[in-house]
This record gives structure tokens, C-alpha cells and sequence, in this order.
């Protein structure tokens, strides 16, 4: 597990106002001065370039600063941001001489929280929301998207609940699209916003080149949808909004988040998906992760997933058989039945994946998409054992 925020060791030469500063890492010497000038050098032993906004360099290398520049910011990385590298844009607070990663260039998961507001209070939320002004949060990623490079493959916005900024959310969406015209977004969303048709226009006006939502239905029973989220009136709404959506050609992903309260009617939710919502782009039958408001809930949330492989082989085949593309997310391979495997994805954050002593030696591994830190710590299925392929003896001929 990675470690994405911590204190530098050592921090100097900065404004001591500065809250809240975005530096792109860079190991080359030869960067533009109007770039460098807001980027940050990270010093491996050779000669060390004047004109950077930072020097960084990580403890235990320290003395190579010495050769910066006098009077520039320097910083002392922990060991444990020894992963950094070219590229990588940190936010750093000179206040609180703290860094946060928030791109890193060498991975494909990149998610950006754009607030901690929500008007859900789901059982298994892993973001639990806050009612305070957190505004900072948006403006910083209008910051940073002009920083991120034009490769980028992915990246998520997520909450909270991001559409509670209506038209600034929009015209993030579109900023997004003209700097990063190559790059594949996926928002994160309850959906109950979209029920207003004049949020759902401005949202289709974007016309992004490559935009999904994700948005969650729990239960084809309303009632059991709303428990979940703990909101009257939500699954009405939520319906509302995919439907909006979609009438405006908009791509939509359906995430539920299997769990004790809604496995029974698993199944069944498959059903009403493909019978009535046959026009989504994606759905995503998706694991625990026993962090937030799932660890408190946890006795009445958890089954483990051996024990409904059966459940979840069957709406799988359900939803396969109408044709609607389908994804396991967040499932071992060994606690799933043969037939759900081909449709299980390696969807863990890099940073936060692990991996069980019993996983050792496991012919599977490599296709596995393993465990949330939180899952090796807190819960996982009794059920965990490394796989063995059994070879397929080769045809001997004889001579006749």
C-alpha cells in the first residue's frame, strides 16, 4: 500500500502563507525556466539546476540539496515517497510542512475528490460525507488540470456528490475536455441531479469526447434502494436521472455494491436492469470496502462472497444473456464461481491493493484483482486459497 500524504521531514524557504501549492516533479535539468519555475526538482546525486519553484530530494539523501540554490525551497521526503517520480504533481502546504500525491503519472487510477458534500448517507459509504464548505476542493482541480499531461488515459471525479456544484461542475467537465483531449473521464454520481432535465441538457452540452457516469442503483425495490442511502424519495429520482440521460445519449455505468442488505434480490435487480434499463452502457457488480461508514455497519452489511457465488453467477448470466455488458469489481477468483471469473477486473487502486500469505504461489495471481488494504485488515472471505491450473496432458502419437 502506498502512501499518497504525509510531513516532510524536513521543509524550508517557503512562503509560510502558502496553504496549498501544486508542484509538477521533474527530474530534468534542462526544463524551460517558465516551467521550471513551477515545478519541482527532484535531486538524485547529479548536479543540481537553478531555477526551480522546490528542491525535493528523500531522507537519507539530503546532503544533495546542498547543491541547490541558496535561498531556494527545498524539502526532505520520507522514505515512504520514495515512489515519486517524473511527472507526479504533489500539493504542498508549507503550514502544515505536509505534501499530498495528487497525480501520480505512472498508474491509470487516478481519482480526484471534488467535495465531501452528498445528500446520501449510504451504510457503506467510504467517503463519508461532511456538511462544511469545501469549495477548495474543485478550485484546486481547476488548478490542477492544466498541469496534467496530454497522455493521460483515465480520470475520475468523484465525492461526495459532485453534481451538487451544477454549473461549475459543468464547465469543469468542459475544461477537462479541452485540455485533456485524449483523456477518458469517468464521473461519480448518485444520479438524482440528472431528474432535472435543464441540469441534464447543460451536462449533455459539454458534448465531451469521452465522458461516463457511474451511478449507483442498490435494489430494483425502492424502498430498499432508499434504506440503503438513507434518503425518501432517492431511487424515484435516480431512475429519473439515468432515464434523462439517456434520452440525451449521454453514457451511463450502473454501480451496486454487493452487500447483506441487497444480495437476496440480486437477481432480481439484474432482471429489472435488463428489462427496463436495457439502454446503460455498463454495470458493475461490485465488492465491499470496509473503510468509512461500512466499518461501523459492518455486522449488518457483510456476507462473504463465497457464500453467494451462486447469487451472483446467476444475475451475471442474466444480465449477459440480455446482452448488457457486465463487470465483477473488487472479487477474488478463488471466491467466485468458474463462469463469473471471465467477467471479474483488476479495479483496485494500485495504491490501496494487497495481497494474502494464501495468495502465494497462486497460478491466478497475476489476473486476481486482490484485496483493499481495509480488506486485509478488518474482513475478508474464509474462503481465500491459491488456485492451480491443472495441466492439460499433451497427446502422445505412436507409430503404427
Amino acid at each position: 500500500m502506498l502512501q499518497l500524504a504525509g510531513e516532510f521531514t524536513q521543509l524550508d524557504g517557503l512562503a509560510p502563507s502558502v496553504q496549498r501549492q501544486h508542484f509538477r516533479i521533474s527530474t530534468n535539468p534542462a526544463l524551460p525556466k517558465p516551467l521550471a519555475s513551477e515545478a519541482a526538482f527532484l535531486c538524485r546525486g547529479a548536479a543540481v539546476p537553478s531555477g526551480f519553484g522546490l528542491y525535493l530530494a528523500h531522507e537519507g539523501d539530503q546532503e544533495v540539496l546542498e547543491g541547490a540554490p541558496t535561498g531556494s525551497p527545498k524539502g526532505v521526503l520520507p522514505i515512504s515517497a520514495v515512489y515519486l517520480c517524473d511527472g507526479d504533481i504533489l500539493r504542498v502546504s508549507s503550514t502544515a510542512k505536509s505534501y499530498r500525491v495528487v497525480f501520480r503519472r505512472g498508474t491509470r487510477h487516478q481519482s480526484i475528490l471534488l467535495t465531501e458534500r452528498c445528500n446520501h448517507y449510504c451504510l457503506m459509504c467510504s467517503q463519508p460525507p461532511r456538511d462544511e464548505q469545501d469549495d477548495w476542493l474543485i478550485e484546486e482541480t481547476e488548478r490542477l488540470i492544466p498541469l496534467l499531461p496530454l497522455d493521460t488515459l483515465e480520470l475520475g471525479f468523484t465525492g461526495g456528490e459532485p453534481t451538487i456544484y451544477g454549473e461549475r461542475l459543468v464547465n469543469l467537465l468542459r475544461l477537462t475536455d479541452r485540455l485533456l483531449p485524449y483523456t477518458s473521464v469517468h464521473l461519480l454520481s448518485n444520479g438524482r441531479r440528472f431528474a432535472d432535465r435543464k441540469f441534464a441538457e447543460a451536462y449533455a452540452a459539454v458534448q465531451h469526447h469521452d465522458l461516463m457516469v457511474g451511478i449507483p442503483v442498490y435494489s430494483d425495490d425502492p424502498g430498499r434502494h432508499n434504506y440503503v442511502v438513507q434518503a425518501e424519495g432517492a431511487f424515484d429520482e435516480t431512475i429519473a436521472g439515468i432515464l434523462n440521460l439517456k434520452l440525451l445519449r449521454q453514457r451511463v455505468e450502473i454501480r451496486v455494491v454487493v452487500h447483506a442488505q441487497t444480495i437476496d434480490r440480486l437477481p432480481t435487480l439484474a432482471e429489472f436492469i435488463a428489462r427496463n434499463l436495457l439502454f446503460v452502457d455498463h454495470v458493475a457488480l461490485m465488492g465491499l470496502e470496509i473503510t468509512g461508514f461500512t466499518r461501523g455497519n459492518l455486522k449488518k452489511l457483510w456476507i462473504d462472497p463465497y457464500d453467494y457465488k451462486q447469487i451472483m453467477e446467476e444475475a451475471v448470466e442474466i444480465l449477459a444473456a440480455y446482452r448488457v455488458p457486465v463487470k465483477v469489481y473488487n472479487h477474488q477468483l478463488c471466491v467466485v464461481t468458474p463462469q463469473v471469473r471471465e467477467f471479474c477486473v483488476q479495479s483496485i487502486s494500485d495504491w490501496k491493493n494487497e495481497y494474502l500469505p494464501e495468495c502465494t504461489g497462486c497460478d491466478l495471481r497475476a489476473q486476481c484483482g486482490g484485496f483493499f488494504s481495509s480488506q486485509v485488515k478488518y474482513r475478508h472471505s474464509d474462503h481465500i486459497t491459491a488456485q492451480r491450473l491443472i495441466p492439460v496432458p499433451l497427446a502422445v502419437e505412436t507409430a503404427p
